[in-house]
């Protein structure tokens, strides 16, 4: 099989939770020990840092392994999902994983894959502790798909956890009130391991001081401990809670021998996109109109984005929105601006909601909004209504984001 060819059959064969949903969640991490062992236990040969959390995630793995590229190490970074191409989600230095090693990785294995059911999440981090072991990163930043307790990454045993914050998001996995979900995020802490928290929540930072004392884990909140932040080429104002962290996280690394000057950490924050090549967060794609993208999907990310969206400057507001369909629309609905005009889509994967039944939604919050049947005509529709001084934002899910960028 060629790289195509390998992944469709990646995407087809095998449980993907961001297509499928539920039926591709699995309930403990036999399969990922099974796996690791098959594949010699690449996750002990490399050391790492485990990040984890609602939202900020992404943007706090991207920021961190930046920043330890600027240092002089060789780092490997794993992130989900991917936006364009699958082999966005592990790369080294910036350099996503070859056509070549993703072809060979499979071919050997696949018959181990097929006779065990592993899911693609599985899969795909056994590929990507794999190659960080056998290319010999100093260290890769590791971010947590979906809870953390049951993830597949967390067989490894970090230098440093990380844990940005706690907000409803997959309740139907992860359980449906915020001290149960910071439960089920707080299982990356690991005994003496020290953990960051980026946000301190009333209701959640006694569990993760709880477990951190029985865990003996020095435990820091960035937000109590970081007051002066350096800038970045990450734009959005919510960005500032995870430049806290990615600051707070250098303390503690270098406390842990190792060597991040200030100016590393300055040079990293501002060259997030350019040493890792993140794309989807407040990403301005056109001008006149301005045109900005965001993969914000759930309640607190979209707070926050919705917030940032309204200071700024335009005529007319114009929002290319689509979710799937295990979307808790009643959270986030009441969030979004009355005054735009929303062009409805349905994202291209298993999961996607139809436009027509989130138009009805719309009518039930009074939001003024059209219905398409693809992402592509919502979009191209919303471009030929703008006039320079508008605004066209892009979001409600990374689905969406992927199609246009």
């Amino acid at each position: 099989m060629n790289y195509k060819d390998t992944v469709s059959w990646m995407f087809k064969q095998l449980p993907m939770y961001q297509n499928k949903g539920n039926s591709a969640y699995k309930g403990d991490l036999n399969n990922t020990i099974k796996l690791a062992s098959h594949l010699n236990n690449p996750e002990a040969k490399f050391k790492s840092i485990h990040v984890a959390g609602t939202n900020g995630k992404g943007s706090t793995s991207h920021m961190l392994a930046s920043v330890l590229q600027e240092a002089g190490y060789n780092v490997g970074l794993y992130t989900s999902p991917h936006l364009k191409d699958f082999r966005e989600r592990i790369r080294i230095n910036g350099n996503p994983i070859s056509k070549q090693f993703v072809m060979g990785f499979i071919k050997r294995n696949r018959k181990f894959f097929q006779n065990n059911h592993f899911s693609f999440f599985e899969m795909t981090v056994g590929m990507a502790f794999d190659y960080f072991a056998k290319k010999k990163v100093d260290i890769a930043v590791i971010e947590v798909g979906l809870g953390g307790r049951l993830d597949s990454t967390n067989i490894i045993l970090p230098e440093l956890s990380i844990i940005t914050n706690i907000g409803f998001d997959h309740m139907q996995f992860l359980g449906n009130t915020l001290e149960a979900i910071a439960k089920e995020k707080a299982g990356i802490i690991k005994p003496n391991i020290p953990v960051v928290i980026g946000e301190t929540q009333v209701g959640t930072a006694p569990v993760f001081m709880n477990l951190a004392t029985k865990n003996n884990s020095e435990i820091y909140f960035a937000d109590k401990e970081i007051n002066k932040v350096f800038n970045s080429d990450l734009k959005g104002s919510y960005q500032l809670k995870n430049i806290k962290t990615v600051m707070k996280s250098v303390e503690v690394l270098n406390h842990e021998d190792y060597n991040i000057s200030k100016n590393h950490l300055k040079n990293g924050l501002l060259n997030v996109v350019a040493n890792t090549g993140m794309m989807g967060r407040w990403q301005v794609i056109g001008n006149k109109p301005k045109i900005i993208c965001d993969t914000a999907h759930n309640k607190e990310g979209l707070s926050y984005v919705i917030e940032q969206l309204l200071s700024e400057s335009f005529e007319k507001l114009h929002i290319v929105f689509g979710v799937v369909n295990d979307k808790d629309l009643t959270t986030i609905l009441p969030l979004l601006p009355k005054s735009a005009l929303y062009f409805l889509c349905k994202p291209n994967v298993m999961r996607g909601l139809d436009a027509t039944e989130l138009k009805s939604s719309f009518n039930k919050y009074d939001l003024n909004s059209i219905a398409f049947n693809t992402v592509a005509e919502a979009y191209n529709e919303a471009k030929a209504k703008a006039d320079y001084n508008d605004l066209i934002f892009i979001g409600g899910s990374t689905f969406v984001v992927a199609e246009i960028i």
